[in-house]
C-alpha cells in the first residue's frame, strides 16, 4: 500500500498531500501521521509556510473515513498530535498554512481547511458538512464556522448538510480565491513563496494574537500586546528582525529576515 501522505519541501515551503483513494478520507493512522508532519513543520525553523492539498482531481478530503469506522476505528479514538487531521488542535502553530482545495471538501475535510489560514479553491470545488446525515456532529466546524461566515449560513450548512459550490463559498468569505484547476497549485506555491520571503517572527505574533484574542476582550488583548505578555510579541520586539525592518525602511531596501 502506498503512503497515504506525500510531502515535499522547496526552500521554506512544505507541501502536504493527502493521498488515500478514492476520497482522501482520513482514518486514525492517517490522522496520527498528519499530526507528526505538522508538529515537525511547526518545530522546524527552516520551514516557514505549509500547503495542504488532496491527490487527484475529485477530492480534497472527504473527512472521517466511515469505512475505517465500520471496521473498528472509534470516532473518539486517538487522532494523534493536533487532533483530527493534525491541525485542528495543534498548539502554538505560528506559521502560515494554505489550503489548496482541488475538489470535494466535506465533513472533516472542510474542518481541516478551516484550520488553515488561507483557502484557495479550484472552480469545481464544493463544500459541505454532511455529518447530520450520519447521525454525528461536525464538532470543530460547529465552533469555527459561525465565527467565519454569517451565522445563519453556517447553521444552514450544519443543520441541513447542504452543499455549497465554490462561488457561494467565496461569496460568504471562507474561500480567498477561486482558480482554474490547472492554476490551483501554481497559485498556492506562488502565495507560499511570497509568505516564505516575509518576516516569520511577525507572522508568529499575528497568529498568536489572533488565536488568543478570540477568547478575550479587545482591551485585554491590547494590554497583553503592549505589555509584551504574548511570547511571540516579546520575542519579536527583542529581535534582530525588528531592527532590520526599521533599517531597511530607512535605507530604502528590501529587508533580510533571519527569524531571530
Amino acid at each position: 500500500m502506498s503512503d497515504p501522505i506525500r510531502t515535499r519541501h522547496d526552500g521554506g515551503v512544505l507541501e502536504v498531500v493527502i493521498d488515500r483513494p478514492k476520497a482522501n478520507a482520513i482514518d486514525l493512522a492517517t490522522s496520527r501521521a498528519l499530526g507528526l508532519i505538522f508538529r515537525n513543520f511547526r518545530d522546524d525553523p527552516t520551514l516557514r509556510v505549509a500547503i495542504v492539498s488532496g491527490a487527484g482531481e475529485k477530492f480534497f478530503c472527504a473527512g472521517w473515513d466511515l469505512k475505517a469506522a465500520a471496521s473498528g476505528d472509534a470516532v473518539d479514538g486517538d487522532y494523534g498530535v493536533g487532533g483530527f487531521g493534525g491541525l485542528q488542535e495543534l498548539r502554538d502553530l505560528n506559521k502560515p498554512v494554505i489550503s489548496a482545495v482541488n475538489g470535494i471538501c466535506c465533513g472533516g475535510g472542510l474542518e481541516i481547511a478551516l484550520s488553515t489560514d488561507l483557502i484557495l479553491a479550484a472552480e469545481h470545488a464544493t463544500f459541505a458538512l454532511p455529518e447530520i446525515r450520519s447521525g454525528t456532529v461536525a464538532d470543530a466546524a460547529s465552533i469555527k464556522l459561525p465565527k467565519r461566515i454569517p451565522y445563519h449560513i453556517a447553521m444552514d450548512m450544519l443543520l441541513t448538510g447542504r452543499w455549497l459550490d465554490v462561488h457561494e463559498a467565496h461569496r460568504w468569505g471562507f474561500v480567498n480565491e477561486v482558480l482554474p484547476a490547472e492554476r490551483l497549485m501554481e497559485r498556492a506555491w506562488e502565495l507560499a513563496r511570497l509568505l516564505a520571503s516575509g518576516p516569520p517572527l511577525v507572522y508568529a505574533a499575528i497568529k498568536e494574537i489572533v488565536r488568543e484574542a478570540e477568547g478575550s476582550t479587545f482591551q485585554t488583548a491590547m494590554n497583553k500586546i503592549t505589555k509584551r505578555q504574548f511570547a511571540t510579541v516579546d520575542r519579536l520586539y527583542s529581535s534582530e528582525d525588528q531592527l532590520e525592518g526599521a533599517r531597511a525602511f530607512a535605507e530604502k531596501r528590501s529587508p533580510i529576515w533571519k527569524g531571530k
